[in-house]
């Protein structure tokens, strides 16, 4: 068990790198297959900035905050985000990059729970993240 986890507790940040190539191998695998998240032509054609990453993608990568924390996945009982703005991801060497940090706003016996605050370009793209662990199991 994680010691000691108290209200208040920071995580290390978690700094992920997204690029198309990030992009095309989430939709191999996940099979989301939209547009939006490769062609910079449908993705402005609906009023986006450009091409954007899928969203379970960002939302997955930002749990890795606490999966590495917790150190099992296992242990994640909850999760739910608010989508609030998207990450566009230049076709480019450097992609886009979010920063993740989190913080601990509840304790009861081992349950523990976790906001996340996900930015990229200093932009939250993440709203109302929190996460539920059980650091008993």
């Amino acid at each position: 068990m994680i010691t000691p986890v108290e209200v208040g507790t920071e995580l290390e940040p978690l700094t992920v790198r997204f690029t198309r190539e990030t992009l095309v191998r989430y939709a191999g695998a996940s099979t989301d297959f939209n547009p939006i998240h490769f062609s910079e032509r449908s993705a402005t054609a609906i009023g986006l900035p450009g091409v954007v990453a899928h969203g379970l993608l960002t939302m997955g990568a930002a749990l890795r905050l606490v999966t590495d924390w917790a150190g099992d996945p296992a242990k994640i009982d909850n999760y739910r985000v608010r989508f609030t703005n998207p990450i566009v991801v230049p076709d480019d060497a450097d992609g886009a990059t979010m920063i993740v940090s989190g913080r601990v706003t509840g304790v009861d016996g081992d349950r523990v729970t976790i906001q996340l605050d996900a930015v990229c370009d200093g932009v939250k793209v993440l709203g109302a993240a929190k996460v539920e662990v059980d650091l008993g199991r």
